[in-house]
């Protein structure tokens, strides 16, 4: 038998609390509108607004910091609705199940990104267990039916300005269409997603050729013609709002290649008769050529490298991406930039973005990197890392060389979208007790933490991806 609505409310997990001094400036920030300048949301959530079906498909199906850490205690994706049918799934089973694993997640953010959404959005302030899931589930499913969450709403509830999609390069940006047409709270954005037209190793790489072609007009056949390919790609996003690139990188190499021999490399790549080094190098080059690309249209770079995709070969088989499996690797950032910065790196107009999942780099490498090169831009703690602790690591080892100002605030980098207020509000937490311990050494005054609290918060993010015009 569940329990009463009344075990809804009572004592909750603490949301990393604040002592007076960072509390202060907390305070200012907290309220500030959200900009989302990278995520993975899926844009026919606002063009449709259509309620979402059941908390297990809002909470947890598409959250993979939930589901890989499950996984890791023996649960079967297949029990948590992955890759399963809408029609097939038993959502409140998913939910107890949950439910019944919750006090694992002590100590990790997700324990706090959970409360801070019941506890804003739902009023619950209770902590989830076996004995209250049926309680919870059906509180939040009745609210799923109300209007003001439906997907629109949310934008306003949760004070987004602006909301960034991460979008494949082929898309006809449909959705983003039919939002535009909405009158929406916030702006929906796409990005410029071309890894699987860039990238030989990608498995769609020969098939998204041709469609390029198709979706173009242009002779993709040709190494020149699939350029000018990519220019009309970028320039159709950007009538659409984008501002922004995003490249994942596994090994990071950058280079410049003669043009006979990137054409002789592309006609390797078209054919499927290109080796893995040589792959590696035409990837490199077109990096680079991107880059080149933003410098001439002003669309920002963004490269998140660090990461090995899909180390569990069962679950990429069964499931494919994004399951859980994607692992930080150690990345040399000198030397694979290298190729691309002494083209484009000294051009003070275009932004580049650096993520990464490597936290042994931020002092040795990223931040003297941001601090020097004018189009560099160091990215917020990413995946693994945008954590309370992550969070504090990051300020504690980048400021110091990079200053804030080279920085690009916060991004959520999320496919859940309830999280985000949360995910922000970590975030601003962490930055005011890093700015209340700045100015307790007598680092900063207090005019300078309340001008950088807001920077952090969102400032930094509209001028490192070029939102100005958006918002």
């Amino acid at each position: 038998m569940s329990q009463p609505l009344t075990s809804l409310t009572g004592h909750t997990t603490p949301i990393l609390t604040l002592p007076d001094a960072a509390q202060d400036i907390y305070d200012g920030v907290r309220d500030m509108p959200i900009i989302s300048p990278h995520g993975h949301c899926d844009p026919s959530w606002f063009a449709e607004n259509k309620p979402f079906n059941d908390p297990a498909e809002l909470l947890i199906i598409p959250d993979h910091y939930i589901f890989r850490l499950l996984y890791s205690q023996g649960v079967p994706l297949e029990d948590l609705g992955i890759g399963v049918p809408p029609e097939k799934r038993d959502a409140r089973a998913i939910f107890r199940i949950f439910a019944s694993h919750w006090h694992k997640f002590r100590g990790t953010p997700s324990d706090a990104w959970f409360a801070t959404t019941m506890a804003r959005t739902f009023g619950i302030t209770a902590t989830l267990n076996s004995e209250n899931a049926d309680v919870f589930y059906d509180k939040i499913d009745a609210e799923l039916k109300a209007a003001r969450l439906r997907p629109q709403a949310l934008l306003e509830e949760f004070n987004i300005e602006v909301l960034a999609t991460t979008d494949s390069a082929l898309s006809d940006l449909g959705h983003h269409k039919a939002a535009r047409k909405q009158k929406l709270s916030g702006k929906i954005i796409p990005t410029f997603r071309p890894d699987s037209i860039l990238d030989p190793k990608h498995p769609d790489f020969k098939k998204d050729i041709v469609k390029l072609a198709e979706v173009t007009g242009q002779d993709t056949e040709k190494f020149a013609g699939y350029l000018e390919a990519l220019r009309d790609r970028r320039a159709y996003f950007m009538a659409y709002g984008a501002t922004a690139t995003d490249h994942a990188v596994t090994n990071l190499m950058t280079c410049y290649l003669t043009e006979k021999r990137a054409s002789d490399l592309y006609a390797k790549a078209r054919s499927g008769k290109i080796t893995p080094k040589e792959a590696q190098v035409f990837y490199g080059h077109m990096l680079t050529e991107m880059a080149q690309m933003s410098a001439e249209d002003g669309l920002v770079m963004q490269i998140h490298a660090g990461s090995k995709r899909n180390t569990n070969k069962a679950l990429y088989d069964k499931f494919g991406a994004h399951m859980g499996a994607d692992m930080p690797v150690r990345v040399d950032w000198v030397d694979g930039m290298d190729a691309l910065l002494n083209r484009v790196g000294n051009e003070r107009d275009m932004n580049i973005l650096l993520f990464t999942l490597d936290e042994s780099a931020y002092a040795r490498e990223l931040a003297p990197m941001a601090g020097h090169w004018p189009a560099l831009r160091l990215g917020p703690p990413w995946w693994f890392h945008d954590s309370a602790n992550g969070i504090a690591r990051y300020l504690d080892q980048v400021v110091e060389t990079a200053g804030y100002w080279n920085l690009a605030g916060f991004n959520d980098d999320t496919r859940a979208l309830m999280s985000i207020p949360a995910r922000h509000d970590m975030w601003r937490r962490g930055v005011s007790l890093h700015l209340a311990a700045q100015r307790g050494r007598g680092i900063l005054g207090r005019s300078d933490v309340d001008e950088i609290a807001c920077l952090l918060c969102r400032d930094l993010a509209i001028d490192a991806y070029k939102l100005g015009k958006v918002v």
